[in-house]
């Protein structure tokens, strides 16, 4: 049964946007998976969606689902852009990894209002300015 099965709250994982410039010299934002731990975390995945308001009317995007390589403690992975149609959006990314046979999953919501220079702080192991989601 769903209710046995434990989910520890998953520490030192983090979802963080970074502005950066791509090779058409223009500012996106991109997505990271930011791992803090002292140890790795294996069989990553994580799906994504946006979701909002376009001229009055409800907007869902697709769901994106992704498996990423196992990372190694203190490391970051770019995994996503954010594009520029989507920022007024709630950006939604559901989060599923593995420590040993520990399962763990967790939730990470940027909403509309907190792509923006002034909720950007140093973000850990890049040491660039972004915003993070704990």
């Amino acid at each position: 049964m769903k209710k046995d099965i434990l989910f520890p709250k998953p520490e030192g994982v983090h979802i963080a946007a970074i502005q950066e410039v791509n090779e058409l010299n223009e500012t996106q934002w991109f997505v990271y998976l930011i791992n803090t731990r002292k140890e790795a975390i294996n069989n990553i995945l994580i799906t994504s969606k946006g979701y909002g308001k376009v001229d009055g009317e409800e907007k869902i995007t697709s769901t994106l689902r992704k498996k990423l390589l196992d990372m190694d403690p203190e490391t970051a992975q770019k995994f996503e852009l954010i594009p520029d149609e989507l920022i007024g959006f709630t950006n939604e990314f559901w989060l599923s990894f593995y420590i040993g046979n520990q399962i763990y999953d967790k939730k990470y919501i940027f909403m509309p209002e907190s792509l923006i220079n002034d909720n950007k702080i140093t973000v850990p192991v890049l040491g660039k300015e972004g915003i993070l989601i704990e």
